[in-house]
């Protein structure tokens, strides 16, 4: 082998190392562009890990004439930086707004980045609510997976602007409508731009993988929360989990799920079936989505719950 090849060779293999650092805050993120000037950054559907930075979720962001107004800031303040770092490779238009859809830390915890750069925050006052009760068991977490080198300067920044129920403005010639439901948090949030039929979900709507009904979920909530924000008739769905998508896959990953596992307890609990059972009920037809033997189990017991006290 020509010895000057050999070294070049050599060259290139210790150089891969310092090549895939120099750009891992933006490796798992995927860039979509869904219509005019809106973009989703679709993160993995897995946990949340160091390499992902706590952004297992799918984020939005939208360029008006007076700048940048994004959905969702990320699960950590290096999250936050990787999502701005894939906003840049758009526009270097600022980050003017950041519209945070609910009370999970990857819908918030990037918010102190993003102030940093001289942004405003709007949530829910109901997510802002969840957020400050949840903060301390969200950053505990956030230790576990990631690690305390990915949360460092991460810290429980909080919306300036609260929504109550509803609200209509504008950005740069842009109109946005929000609204608040409960879905997988008590202060989910709709962002809707009519003039694109864009629907901003956050995790009201998740596809490809499996939804997660949690302490603060409300399946019966998040079924009219759903209904509301089909009645929109939206053409593009950026979901909280999961690629850029259509009205009828929303509806057939996380409506008709929600549906089936009220119907399916509730006939269980007609027959005589307790709380210890319930988890040896059939999903098998949802197996296709991701998460599914992670998640089934604790999905079925919480709609238990939930009926159990309805």
């Amino acid at each position: 082998m020509n010895k000057r090849f050999y070294c070049l060779l050599t060259l290139f293999w210790l150089l891969q190392p310092l090549a895939s650092n120099a750009s891992d805050t933006q490796s798992s993120l995927r860039l979509q562009k869904v219509a005019t000037n809106v973009y989703a950054i679709v993160g993995p559907l897995t946990n949340r890990t160091k390499e992902n930075l706590g952004n297992n979720a799918t984020f939005g962001f939208v360029v008006t004439d007076d700048g940048v107004v994004l959905i969702d800031a990320g699960g950590t303040y290096r999250g936050a930086q990787a999502i701005h770092q894939t906003i840049q490779t758009v526009t270097d238009k600022p980050v003017r707004l950041v519209i945070n859809t609910g009370g999970q830390d990857h819908r918030w915890l990037g918010n102190s980045y993003f102030k940093k750069q001289g942004a405003r925050i709007m949530a829910s006052a109901a997510a802002v609510a969840d957020q400050r009760a949840r903060v301390q068991d969200q950053f505990i977490m956030l230790g576990t997976l990631v690690g305390d080198e990915v949360l460092k300067g991460t810290n429980d920044v909080y919306a300036d602007d609260l929504i109550q129920d509803q609200k209509t403005f504008s950005v740069g010639g842009t109109r946005f409508e929000v609204r608040r439901g409960h879905a997988h948090t008590p202060g989910d949030m709709l962002v809707w731009l009519p003039q694109s039929n864009v629907m901003f979900t956050g995790d009201l709507v998740y596809v490809e993988r499996m939804l997660g009904v949690i302490e603060v979920s409300s399946s019966a909530k998040w079924i009219h929360s759903f209904e509301t924000m089909a009645s929109y008739k939206p053409r593009y769905i950026v979901p909280g989990h999961g690629s850029v998508t259509t009205i009828e896959q929303a509806r057939k990953d996380t409506y008709d799920y929600l549906v089936f596992l009220r119907n399916t307890v509730r006939k269980y609990r007609e027959a005589g079936g307790t709380e210890g059972g319930v988890g040896r009920l059939d999903q098998s037809q949802y197996s296709y989505l991701k998460n599914y033997e992670l998640l089934k189990g604790r999905n079925i017991q919480r709609v238990f719950q939930e009926l159990e006290w309805e």
